[in-house]
């Protein structure tokens, strides 16, 4: 049962504006015109999530070539963020969703309120192109696959 439209590949992604590090706030429209990929992971300085940001970080050319901006998203404090990134040399803003309301957006809050792992790679329209939410907190999508799916949003 959906209590409201979860994005899917296709539909026009949901805009927000989030706190986030470096001390500014973040618009998901400032990007159009590049492709974006929006990563939620649940937990600053988690293990899985430290492993998953750092895969991406050190991927970042990688996306960075692509014209792509990785933007990754959790729902704890600034400090917390500040504080992750800064100890992983992060090459890409982390964004405070306190209160969820972005997490609710896109459909991905699981039965606990806990955002899921997931990932959305936007076109340079804003299109949602590229969708996977997971169901365990364990696994994480490649960078090869996320790369593959900006590249298949350009043609």
């Amino acid at each position: 049962m959906r209590r409201h439209h979860e994005p899917q590949v296709g539909d026009k992604a949901p805009d927000f504006t989030l706190p986030g590090t470096g001390s500014r706030d973040y618009r998901l429209s400032d990007y159009l015109g590049q492709p974006v990929v929006i990563v939620f992971y649940p937990g600053d300085a988690t293990p899985v999530c430290t492993k998953q940001l750092n895969e991406y970080n050190d991927g970042l050319e990688q996306f960075s070539g692509l014209g792509a901006q990785v933007l990754a998203i959790s729902s704890q404090g600034l400090e917390s963020k500040e504080d992750f990134a800064a100890k992983n040399g992060f090459g890409f803003p982390l964004l405070a969703d306190v209160d969820k309301t972005v997490a609710k957006a896109y459909g991905i809050l699981g039965p606990l309120g806990f955002p899921r792992r997931s990932v959305f790679v936007v076109d340079a329209q804003g299109v949602v192109r590229y969708v996977h939410r997971a169901l365990a907190g364990v696994t994480y999508r490649p960078v090869s696959e996320l790369v593959e799916a900006i590249n298949a949003a350009r043609h």
